[in-house]
């Protein structure tokens, strides 16, 4: 062999090893990264987007089933980054020309009011798209009609829908006529204990030194850029609160009178926890000089029951067997923003873990009621199909009477439903077949 052939020969075998190495670093590299994105998913962060295990799952057992997905809640709780979720994790595998987002909060698209202008946007793409389409619209109940292009899309065309929306009457009236049957809804709520305790575990401190700030900020999922100070998280609810949630129900309502509904919801802040009545609510802004009818009052109460700024709880006669049609109970979606309103929630802790608690069982898909039985009352009847659990919620269990009231009102249950006392006692108080738990750490259940 001459040494021309040889040298060619040694010039290709190293080129050979060299790119043989290349491949594997390559290789290695993109292990490393899907490795990394999969351990962000399992941790719920992706690309500095809060992943929420419990939604997902729900939703995407309806993925590709011919029925609408509606996304609802509270203005700011995540439905947006739910739905991009939706869009760039859960439909990856899809192709993007073939997933059609609006988000009807954008300057992009603000000409799109009417159902004849939304239609006449998608025509094209769904002219020139031969597969299967998926729709995500953001915030579309400011499209009025809207309901009229989405039941056609979904009769006239190969497609796969998610919408959002920030009122309950998203899915009522004409929606419910039209959709009947076709439809899901799943209501987003702010981060419960457990997700706030995932969101802010890279701060190295106790679960309960955590609660203490969960039980003064809540747990809208904005907060997580202000690194748990109180000032910026305050003047963020406070802003919320001003400019989006009110705002939106005195527009959406067509509320004149500012000063009266400001007034009532501030009174449902204070008191939540507490029965009441409209005629309750209206005695008290007599004696204040101001003069509400009860047809307002109930009205207004309903604008932000719809909005889902505030939780209406019936009360349960468990004798009766029956709802009772006064003096329910009223809770805020998210307690921080009544801290962030001058209601101090450390103050009013006992109430204010009601609330953390109720919202913790609807969160988890619960329906709750609260039970009267006689004379005395179980703060929660929680239900989920056939499944019947019962919550006494408490402070502190500091003495027998106190322990006696909070365990011994389930003397009267007869049935086998599990039965609960919580507090944020550490000593197991449990007695008579009562579970006794501590509060943080029934929060910080995986359900």
């Amino acid at each position: 062999m001459s040494i021309d052939r040889f040298f060619v020969l040694s010039t290709i075998i190293e080129i050979v090893l060299i790119l043989s190495i290349v491949s594997t670093i390559i290789e290695i590299v993109a292990v490393f990264i899907n490795l990394s994105i999969t351990v962000e998913i399992d941790k719920g962060v992706f690309m500095n987007r809060i992943i929420r295990p419990k939604y997902i799952k729900q939703i995407a057992q309806f993925v590709d089933k011919p029925i609408i997905k509606v996304l609802t809640g509270m203005r700011r709780v995540g439905k947006s980054t739910l739905l991009t979720i939706i869009k760039d994790e859960v439909l990856k595998n899809i192709p993007d020309k073939n997933k059609v987002y609006l988000n009807f909060e954008s300057s992009e698209i603000f000409d799109i009011t009417t159902a004849k202008a939304l239609r006449a946007y998608l025509q094209p793409i769904i002219q020139k798209t031969k597969k299967k389409l998926y729709f995500f619209f953001d915030e579309i109940q400011t499209v009025a009609g809207w309901e009229k292009v989405v039941n056609s899309l979904n009769v006239d065309t190969n497609c796969d829908i998610y919408i959002t929306g920030s009122n309950s009457t998203l899915i009522s009236g004409d929606l419910a006529t039209l959709l009947s049957g076709r439809y899901t809804a799943f209501e987003i709520y702010p981060f419960t204990f457990g997700e706030f305790v995932q969101v802010f575990k890279n701060k190295k401190i106790s679960e309960e030194a955590l609660f203490d700030k969960f039980l003064q900020i809540g747990g809208m999922p904005f907060l997580r850029y202000f690194d748990l100070d109180a000032s910026p998280c305050f003047k963020y609810l406070n802003d919320v609160y001003n400019t989006v949630l009110v705002k939106d129900v005195l527009q959406y309502n067509n509320i004149r009178d500012v000063d009266g509904f400001n007034r009532i919801l501030s009174y449902v802040l204070e008191n939540i926890g507490h029965t009441f009545s409209a005629n309750g609510i209206k005695n008290y802004f007599k004696n204040e000089k101001r003069n509400i009818s009860i047809d307002t009052i109930l009205n207004y109460l309903e604008y932000c029951k719809n909005a889902f700024i505030i939780k209406k709880v019936p009360r349960y006669d468990m004798a009766g067997k029956k709802i009772l049609k006064v003096d329910e109970k009223y809770y805020v979606t998210d307690h921080g923003f009544r801290q962030a309103q001058g209601f101090s929630n450390t103050k009013d802790i006992e109430r204010t873990l009601e609330n953390i608690v109720f919202i913790e069982l609807a969160s988890r898909g619960y329906e709750v009621k609260i039970g009267k039985l006689k004379d005395r009352e179980i703060d929660f009847i929680a239900q989920k199909n056939d499944r019947i659990f019962y919550y006494q919620v408490a402070y502190l269990l500091t003495d027998e009477k106190t322990r006696e009231r909070e365990f011994g009102v389930y003397k009267s249950i007869e049935d086998n439903f599990p039965k609960y006392v919580l507090s944020m006692d550490r000593v197991d108080f449990g007695r008579d077949g009562v579970i006794h738990k501590n509060i943080v750490d029934f929060l910080s259940e995986t359900v």
